[in-house]
């Protein structure tokens, strides 16, 4: 059954969204108003809703979508040639759309803490890196950590959702890749590989994290590219 363009620009609008809520919720709320301030649920517990909104809506949307919620994943799958560049487009603007939204919801839900929210320098779960965020890593290895984990992140998606690979565990493989490159990445970036997962945090908080959000989107692109150009010579037979 072909599914209408409209059914997968939704789906990738409500996952990206659903995305953004939970994980930079989990950072901001649980956390604290910052991914510097993580006394809540800490570095384990942020990676894990991370990871397990990718498994969520891998199983909710995948079948609609194919569940990319990422920029960077549906540019990968372009270049693997698993997608139209029309379509392409369509999940691009709805995944900036529901992260933009995401971040909304969670600023209007901070704001109503019955003390006073203040929201400061990369607030909502904002990426970053340099003097005053997390451990406080410079530009060269939040750009590299961020271009080397996305490819990583795609050729593990290409990989498992390949002909070869096992597609009923494909979300949960996804999911885990996603709350491992947290582990590594959030004391260093606060973890993005997800240009649109940047984008409405950024948007929201202003300041720093809105000057510091190309690196948020150049790296994850240009390691979604070398993924895929991995995937393809990997699995030079199963490019289909």
């Amino acid at each position: 059954m072909e599914v209408k363009i409209f059914s997968k620009f939704t789906a990738e609008l409500i996952g990206t969204f659903g995305l953004v809520l939970f994980g930079c919720g989990a950072a901001a709320v649980a956390g604290g108003t910052t991914l510097a301030e993580t006394a809540g649920l800490g570095l384990l517990g942020i990676s894990i809703a991370f990871g397990l909104s990718v498994v969520v809506f891998a199983y909710a949307i995948g079948g609609i979508s194919g569940c990319h919620i990422n920029p960077a994943v549906t540019i990968g799958v372009l270049v693997a040639g698993k997608i139209s560049i029309k379509d392409a487009g369509v999940y691009i603007l709805a995944q900036f759309i529901g992260a933009t939204l995401g971040a909304f919801v969670l600023s209007q839900i901070l704001a109503g803490q019955l003390a006073g929210f203040t929201a400061g320098e990369w607030a909502f779960g904002s990426n970053g890196w340099g003097t005053g965020y997390q451990n406080e890593y410079g530009i060269v290895a939040a750009f590299l950590t961020e271009a080397v984990l996305t490819a990583l992140f795609l050729f593990v998606i290409l990989g498992t959702t390949s002909i070869v690979g096992n597609g009923t565990m494909a979300g949960l493989a996804i999911g885990f890749t996603l709350l491992l490159i947290h582990l590594v990445a959030i004391p260093v970036t606060g973890t993005s590989v997800n240009p649109a997962r940047s984008f409405g945090p950024a948007i929201l908080a202003g300041g720093l994290a809105l000057g510091q959000l190309w690196l948020f989107i150049v790296a994850p692109i240009l390691g979604a590219v070398i993924g895929a150009i991995a995937w393809k010579v990997v699995y030079p037979s199963n490019n289909d």
